[in-house]
């Protein structure tokens, strides 16, 4: 295959797709080896940058992902109802980091970190497409495991969990000395 039409094909792949798709799957499809679909892909996302297209072309670990560019986002509101935005409170963002930094993990294990309880913030972060269950833990009642989404990589624009700041034991125990003093402030009261 051309790679002009190879290029049109994974274009029109990705297009319809919506989602991301991985890269091995898109080398089979335009009958590529991987690397060499890796190169095509990469041109045609410096393309679409040097030419100041509507569009671009994101990594998600071993996938990518045609999608409108940020700076586009007032004119899509303008021709389409205003994209449901999501705020996420900093029990949110405590949670999720938490989630982020400890997965597989589960919500008695979050709880723990944080010392009160976090069922309403887990299922707000799963509404919000976030986090996902990924599976159960082999232990007694089979507690369910969460980790973060392919939403949350976008979110946040990292390729990787490994592109994910380190974290360290100081912050952690911060984490949990601030989670402790809003649950006495609240027992106070």
């Amino acid at each position: 295959m051309k790679k002009k039409q190879a290029e049109a094909v994974l274009e029109a792949v990705l297009f319809t797709m919506g989602d991301s798709v991985e890269v091995a799957r898109l080398a089979e499809v335009i009958e590529e080896d991987v690397k060499k679909t890796k190169s095509i892909l990469e041109g045609m996302k410096a393309r679409y940058e040097e030419e100041g297209r509507g569009i671009m072309l994101i990594e998600l670990e071993d996938s990518v992902q045609l999608c409108t560019k940020p700076d586009m986002y007032e004119y899509l509101v303008k021709i389409a109802s205003t994209p449901r935005k999501y705020v996420l409170t900093d029990t949110l963002m405590e949670t999720l980091s938490i989630i982020a930094y400890k997965q597989p993990i589960t919500k008695l294990q979050i709880e723990k970190i944080r010392g009160v309880s976090c069922d309403h913030a887990v299922n707000r972060l799963v509404e919000f497409g976030l986090v996902s269950e990924v599976g159960r833990m082999d232990a007694p009642g089979r507690p369910l495991l969460f980790g973060t989404t392919e939403e949350f990589l976008r979110s946040f624009g990292v390729k990787s969990l490994e592109e994910l700041p380190e974290l360290s034991t100081v912050q952690l125990e911060e984490f949990k000395q601030q989670a402790e003093s809003e649950v006495q402030l609240q027992l106070d009261v």
